[in-house]
């Protein structure tokens, strides 16, 4: 069944996300006070959210001030602006020029960059020497130029346009690569700056289509039978706005066109109160860097939240299909470049999942057993940029444990090659296909808030017990545990060799063995860069070097690669903000967690790519008193499979 998003007529909390009556009414504001020409670009809207002590001293029925934080995009002058709206008092705030930056691209640039290059006599040239007549059917991917110390395109706005081009209009254009072909875009200008023409490489002969209706090699399998999810009685979460409550747990989401899915306020109900673990969790960035040392790919870092913003590249999900079960469904709100309202419908998926069993233990003195099952509740998105489908799921477990997960699936990005030509930087996927090994770097952004604001954070090393009469059978170990006290401490890199962990404490909250409440990061996949630090990437993204950073809490400290990193020269975001080393010991703090995909490609990845699992937890240790997920009901047995001698029931 599915169900969709009542609209919010009365705004509840200061964290709901702006609706569209108030995104037109920012627009308009700013339109009217600034007498705005056709030039400027809405590159953001979004809910400026108010200060964390507003929020967290709120009340029900308490008047709520909303302000929208706009950026703004002039293509005349050249300029960007940093706007807060007043919805509530219909004025402008503040207006600030941001000198020297790029925002994100806008996804009528794309459409708009798309045209100009292919209407352009030179690149058009380009094409019929490489046999191609009909530039409807070349694909352009538009590229941020980064940064490389190009002197003509200094202090422009630079798309670097990657082609490939179809056989039809539904055919996998990405089987064949335009390579050697690139077009330099002028997006203020929307005009081509210059081609650059490399070589031609003839297109790889055989075609990537992965549906049956375009492909004679796919059959659907015929043996599968159906598997059907059902809740007849609705699903056990409630929702009011954005704030959802799943059995013990409570917290709101927003959406943003740069981060995606943003929590709020999450919480775990112990011993009647709703004890607080986030204040606010995001992805801060995302880095995908390409290990190739050809013209054709050497150039590709995307940054994919703050270069083309993972949010408004969101998916529309299908029930069945992207999500099973009762689903709770979610627009997302944003605006388009010229300011008009952009609504994506079923942004957004909640649901529930069972995840097998929660815990269990068979008395075998006693024949007893008892089992229980493990629910958890996920929120979750897609979005598609260019070649690649990236899923985001967050969810939460009946135990206390927070999982973040991202799914890798799409279609990988591609070169030609010559007959006979063995890539060093990549793998054949077909013949004369090139697949370009790469990396994908996700950073998560926690505002932690165990049981108060004031956390600090420890690392745990393992360490074997000294050989000696303590040590009798030489098998001994131990943990020792060191609090960081300044943000230069806490740039940490995971060490297998000591089971390194690092743990989030309340050092003002004591548990029932007198130790502070903390969470700890449990790392799934991980891996480091092989770019050099004088590479373009480490001087923008430094921050992948290390899979952990802690801060203390600045509200303009949002984004791990800095607010503008679309062109800019590097230095920016979290390896800026730990230089001021300032105290993170019982402080609030925010908690900056790494973790990367290392992909050596392989044909199995093609023609699209199974999808791939990427994961962190947050898990409890020793924030509760026992184990809380004690009082989930046994189970129901289904059929003779699921009982024991003693009884008729699961335990």
């Amino acid at each position: 069944m599915q169900t969709h998003e009542m609209k919010v007529k009365q705004i509840s909390h200061p964290l709901e996300p702006l609706t569209a009556e108030e995104i037109k009414k920012a627009v308009e504001i700013v339109r009217k006070e600034k007498n705005l020409s056709q030039s400027v670009r809405f590159a953001q809207v979004v809910l400026k959210e108010p200060l964390k002590e507003v929020v967290l001293q709120y009340k029900n029925g308490d008047p709520i001030n909303r302000e929208a934080f706009i950026i703004l995009l002039d293509n005349e002058t050249e300029k960007t602006y940093e706007v807060v709206v007043s919805i509530t008092n219909e004025e402008i705030v503040s207006w600030e020029h941001i000198p020297d930056v790029q925002p994100g691209f806008m996804l009528d640039e794309f459409e708009e960059c798309e045209q100009v290059v292919k209407n352009n006599p030179e690149y058009q040239a380009a094409l019929l020497k490489r046999g191609v007549t009909d530039p409807d059917l070349v694909m352009i991917d538009p590229w941020s130029a980064g940064y490389f110390n190009v002197e003509e395109d200094e202090g422009k706005r630079v798309a670097r346009a990657l082609a490939w081009v179809r056989k039809s209009p539904n055919d996998n254009g990405y089987a064949y690569p335009l390579t050697g072909l690139i077009a330099v875009v002028d997006l203020n200008k929307m005009e081509v700056m210059r081609i650059e023409d490399y070589a031609v490489k003839p297109l790889p002969p055989l075609d990537g289509n992965y549906s049956p209706e375009t492909s004679d090699s796919i059959e659907f399998r015929k043996d599968l039978k159906p598997l059907e999810i059902i809740q007849p009685e609705g699903p056990s979460f409630e929702v009011d706005g954005h704030h959802v409550r799943w059995q013990k747990w409570d917290f709101r989401f927003s959406f943003t066109p740069r981060e995606g899915l943003v929590l709020h306020n999450i919480g775990y109900e112990d011993k009647g109160k709703i004890r607080p673990i986030l204040y606010r969790a995001s992805l801060a960035e995302m880095v995908v860097p390409y290990g190739e040392a050809t013209e054709m790919h050497s150039r590709q870092n995307a940054f994919d939240a703050g270069e083309y913003g993972i949010g408004q590249l969101a998916n529309s999900l299908t029930l069945g299909c992207d999500c099973l079960g009762e689903i709770r469904y979610f627009d997302a709100v944003m605006t388009d470049s010229k300011g008009n309202v952009r609504t994506i419908p079923n942004a957004i998926c909640l649901h529930e999942e069972d995840y097998g069993v929660a815990w269990k233990h068979t008395d075998w003195r006693t024949d007893k057993v008892e089992v229980r099952r493990s629910r958890r509740l996920v929120i979750s998105f897609f979005a598609t940029v260019a070649n690649y489908d990236y899923g985001f799921y967050w969810s939460f477990y009946q135990d206390g444990t927070i999982e973040v997960e991202v799914k890798l699936t799409g279609v990988l990005n591609t070169g030609a090659l010559d007959k006979g030509e063995i890539p060093k930087y990549g793998n054949l996927i077909a013949p004369q296909l090139n697949a370009p090994f790469h990396q994908h770097f996700f950073n998560f952004r926690l505002d932690m808030q165990l049981d108060g604001m004031n956390n600090s954070v420890v690392e745990i090393n393992t360490v074997s017990e000294e050989k000696g009469p303590n040590n009798p059978y030489s098998n001994a170990f131990y943990p020792v545990t060191t609090t960081f006290k300044t943000e230069k401490e806490a740039v940490r890199r995971m060490d297998l060799a000591s089971a390194r962990t690092w743990k989030i404490i309340n050092p003002n909250s004591l548990n029932a063995v007198g130790q502070p409440v903390g969470y700890k990061i449990m790392p799934g996949e991980n891996c480091l860069p092989f770019a050099y630090d004088d590479s373009s990437l480490m001087k923008r993204a430094g921050f992948i070097k290390n899979h952990l950073h802690v801060t203390k809490f600045d509200e303009k400290e949002l984004y791990a690669s800095g607010a503008y990193p679309n062109q800019h020269k590097g230095g920016d975001g979290l390896t800026k903000y730990v230089q001021a080393n300032r105290n993170i010991e019982n402080e609030d703090i925010v908690v900056w967690y790494t973790m990367g995909h290392h992909h050596i490609t392989r044909p199995e990845d093609w023609p699209v790519m199974p999808t791939a699992y990427i994961n962190f937890q947050l898990k409890p240790v020793g924030f509760f008193d026992r184990n809380p997920a004690l009082d989930i009901p046994r189970p129901t047995p289904k059929t003779a499979a699921c009982h024991t001698t003693k009884g008729s029931s699961c335990h």
